[in-house]
C-alpha cells in the first residue's frame, strides 16, 4: 500500500455506457458495481484515490470521494484533465489513471508503468497489439498541455499521450487479457464467468 500521495489513482468512470443500457458504474458484476471494484483495486495500491465522474448520480448511493470532469471536455479527456488537476492538488507527481470497466487488471499495472515512463509525459498500458490509454501513468505536469491539445480540434486520450511523449508497456495476454472490458452484456456475460471460474 502506498501511503501519502506519492501515487494518485483516478477511475475514470464519466462514460456512458449506452451499449449495456447506461448507467456503467453501477452495472453489477459479482454481486459489485464496476465503480467499486475498481475504486478497490486502486487503494491496494495507494490511499490517494479518486473516482472521476461527469456528475455525482453516476456514483447513485455509492459513497466514493469523486471529481466532476473538466468541463468544456470530451470524453475520457475531460476524467484525465480533472484527475491530473485533482493529482497535482494533492502533492503528487503523478496520476495512475484505470477505468471502472477493466475488472481483471494486472496487480503489477502501477510499478510497471512508473518503471516504463523514464523521462517521458505518460506511460500507457498494451496488450495484444493494441494500447490501452485509460490505463496509464501521467505527470500531472501534463496539466499544462491540455489546452493546447484541445485547441488543435483533438480529444483522444491517445492522441494526448503522443502529444506530451509516452512510452507502451505491454502486457502478455495469456492466460487472459488484463485490459479485458466490459461494453456489452455479452461482455459482462464473460466476466462473471472469468470471476467464477
Amino acid at each position: 500500500m502506498t501511503t501519502g500521495c506519492d501515487l494518485a489513482v483516478a477511475v475514470l468512470a464519466g462514460g456512458m455506457g449506452s451499449r449495456l443500457g447506461g448507467g456503467k458504474p453501477l452495472i453489477v458484476l459479482g454481486g459489485k458495481p464496476l465503480v467499486e471494484r475498481a475504486f478497490e483495486r486502486g487503494r491496494s495500491w495507494s490511499n490517494c484515490m479518486v473516482v472521476s465522474l461527469r456528475s455525482a448520480d453516476q456514483a447513485g448511493p455509492i459513497a466514493l470521494p469523486w471529481i466532476a470532469d473538466a468541463p468544456g471536455i470530451e470524453g475520457p479527456l475531460a476524467g484525465l484533465a480533472s484527475a491530473l488537476e485533482w493529482a497535482s492538488q494533492q502533492g503528487a507527481n503523478d496520476v495512475l489513471t484505470i477505468p471502472c470497466d477493466m475488472p481483471f487488471l494486472p496487480e503489477d499495472l502501477p510499478q510497471r508503468l512508473r518503471s516504463g515512463i523514464g523521462e517521458l509525459g505518460a506511460a500507457i498500458a498494451a496488450s495484444g497489439g493494441s494500447l490501452h490509454p485509460v490505463c496509464g501513468l501521467w505527470r500531472t505536469a501534463a496539466l499544462a498541455e491540455i489546452p493546447d491539445y484541445c485547441a488543435l480540434g483533438k480529444r483522444s486520450l491517445q492522441g494526448f499521450a503522443r502529444h506530451i511523449g509516452f512510452a507502451e508497456v505491454e502486457w502478455p495476454v495469456t492466460p487472459r487479457d488484463p485490459f479485458f472490458n466490459i461494453n456489452s452484456p455479452a461482455d459482462l456475460a464473460a466476466a462473471e464467468a472469468l470471476l467464477g471460474a
